[in-house]
């Protein structure tokens, strides 16, 4: 079975780094700069489709992103935590004979860097995410893409994620997802997005997929 994992809220906390870049942004374009709880929505969408929403209007969307970037780019893209468990979990579904890769919304020349700062680069076939010019910002196109660069069989794939675009994105692909509860999405937000189920905790996840894997089985998936 392939299993597409989420970045940011699923397997590293990007809290410190990327919202403290946001902040940055919004400091040098001379606009009110909300405490850091304030902006938690912003971590998982891409910023091409959050920035418009936070700064109003999209005219000053490109300018913050490079703001954002100049100060991401200067060390603040390490400063995040791998969530409790998750090497472990990774682990456990590459032996369970899992591929697994990585579909993030952050663009890939930032994704692979920060994998392999934490050492989890490693347990992944690939690592995919938007370019920086914003090909393959909406996560159902990264997925789209991701199928067919790696022949991936939506039948037999599954995607873990923490955000209702994960899920949404995942389906538009025919593929489902097991949605985590330890980042940034709300239990109801994935349920109501269609996730297929809700995992507490990394240590949960291999059984989980599991369990996936052998309903398929069971009712004749390719």
């Amino acid at each position: 079975m392939d299993v597409l994992v989420d970045l940011d809220g699923t397997l590293v906390d990007p809290k410190p780094g990327l919202i403290g870049s946001v902040q940055y942004a919004l400091d040098r374009l001379g606009l009110p700069v909300p405490p850091a709880d304030e902006l938690l929505w912003l971590i998982g969408p891409p910023f091409r489709v959050s920035f418009p929403k936070l700064l109003g209007t999209p005219e000053l969307t490109e300018l913050a992103i490079a703001h954002y970037r100049e100060h991401y780019l200067g060390g603040a893209m390490y400063d995040a935590i791998v969530y409790d468990g998750v090497p472990a979990a990774l682990d456990a579904l590459g032996a369970a004979g899992c591929r697994l890769i990585v579909a993030t919304s952050k663009p890939h020349t930032y994704a692979r860097p920060i994998l392999e700062r934490f050492d989890l680069a490693r347990r992944f076939a690939g690592i995919f995410g938007p370019e920086l010019d914003g090909t393959n910002d909406h996560k159902g196109d990264l997925i789209a893409h991701i199928v067919a660069r790696e022949g991936v069989v939506p039948a037999r794939a599954v995607m873990i994620g923490d955000r209702a675009f994960d899920v949404a994105a995942a389906a538009l692909n025919g593929i489902p997802t097991v949605g985590v509860t330890w980042g940034y999405g709300t239990e109801s937000e994935l349920l109501d997005a269609g996730a297929c189920a809700l995992c507490p905790a990394p240590a949960g996840l291999a059984a989980m997929v599991e369990r996936l894997r052998d309903r398929h089985g069971r009712s004749g998936s390719p």
